[in-house]
């Protein structure tokens, strides 16, 4: 199967909902074992049970990817009770929507470090088990906002741009070590976060009238992220590292 990671342990971030649980539920079906890592501990445990009843192995923690100390102190729970690290998922992500004048250097700072320094965080902490073991992969979660810019998003669009350069300057450096290193920048997914800005107003518009706008006619799923994830992580992805992997059903081309 072209997304075996067998026996592997691989970490997702973000993961107790939206894309972040569809990865770590996906990953887990390929034969993973799964760290189910969010800020929302009790959701992860949920995801966690979800796996183990359907037959896979997993466990969750709650996790603050601002705070390195906490990341690592996870990260030594994962190894000593999984094993070492083999795939990275990094979907923890925090959205923000504010005129460009009314954001704070508060916000703009909150935005930056969960986005963009937890991803160097979680990277970080993982790539020695990749090093040492001479092969991984990692993928990194970011936004086809970056492409594309988004009206009252300025803080989020730049936090995942710098995902996309963080990525593609990590890729050359780890390649020689048998480490792969991508990025997904989803389009216009139907996750609960969407539905929540929905509600808000943020769009504009609605899910379905924004859906009925995308070459595929159709809104994005989170399942669509996983599969790009699992192939990714898979064996036959080995000659792609440093890539841009758009899953945007013809948003962004």
């Amino acid at each position: 199967m072209a997304g075996n990671p067998a026996g592997k342990v691989a970490v997702v971030t973000g993961a107790a909902s939206g894309i972040g649980r569809a990865c770590a539920v996906r990953l887990a079906r390929d034969g993973a074992r799964v760290a189910v890592l969010d800020l929302n501990g009790g959701e992860a445990e949920g995801v966690a049970e979800e796996i183990r009843a359907a037959g896979g192995t997993a466990l969750s923690a709650t996790v603050d990817v601002a705070d390195r100390a906490n990341i690592d102190q996870a990260l030594a729970d994962v190894r000593e009770r999984l094993g070492p690290v083999a795939i990275l998922v990094n979907s923890a992500g925090k959205e923000g929507f504010k005129r460009f004048l009314d954001i704070t250097i508060e916000s703009w700072t909150s935005i930056l470090t969960v986005n963009l320094t937890g991803t160097f965080h979680c990277c970080q902490a993982v790539v020695p088990d990749m090093v040492e073991a001479g092969w991984g992969r990692i993928v990194n979660i970011s936004s086809s906002s970056a492409h594309s810019g988004q009206p009252y998003m300025t803080h989020y669009v730049a936090s995942k741009a710098g995902v996309m350069g963080f990525t593609k300057a990590l890729a050359l450096e780890l390649g020689p070590a048998g480490i792969t290193v991508n990025t997904i920048p989803p389009g216009f997914i139907d996750t609960p976060m969407t539905r929540r800005n929905e509600e808000r107003g943020f769009f504009g518009s609605t899910v379905d009238e924004l859906a009925a706008r995308t070459p595929v006619r159709r809104a994005g799923l989170p399942e669509d992220i996983a599969a790009a994830c699992s192939f990714l992580v898979s064996e036959e992805a080995g000659y792609i590292t440093g890539q841009v992997i758009g899953v945007n059903g013809g948003r962004n081309t």
